[in-house]
């Protein structure tokens, strides 16, 4: 996979800058968000190279299943533990609540469904 563009790239670590502490945001919104739908993959590009360090909260970012998929890479455990100091709780799964934690930048909220008549 080649690197993304550094247009995407810049948008989406100013997105990762903005996600509160005890929040979290998924791989595919990072993408969809940083205008390139479909662009998970390259989202974790993005996100692979501040792991372990650096001042963005890389650890705010979580699969779509609500879990941490950085265990191949070794920062798994690290993760986890970062995240459960910012209050997020794991299930016995490795998921946490993505209806109750994961966070939209408030220009991109999602709207609530229309009422049924």
């Amino acid at each position: 996979m080649s690197a993304p563009a550094p247009a995407f790239r810049d948008r989406v670590l100013a997105l990762v800058a903005r996600i509160p502490e005890g929040r979290v945001m998924t791989y595919g919104q990072l993408a969809l968000l940083a205008g390139q739908p479909g662009a998970a993959r390259q989202a974790g590009f993005v996100m692979n190279s501040l792991m372990g360090g650096g001042e963005l909260p890389w650890q705010r970012v979580i699969n779509a299943q609500g879990r941490v998929s950085t265990h191949k890479l070794g920062f798994g455990d690290m993760q986890e533990r970062l995240l459960q100091a910012e209050g997020v709780v794991f299930d016995a799964s490795g998921r946490c609540d993505l209806s109750r934690l994961q966070w939209w930048p408030e220009e991109a909220a999602p709207s609530a469904p229309e009422p049924l008549l």
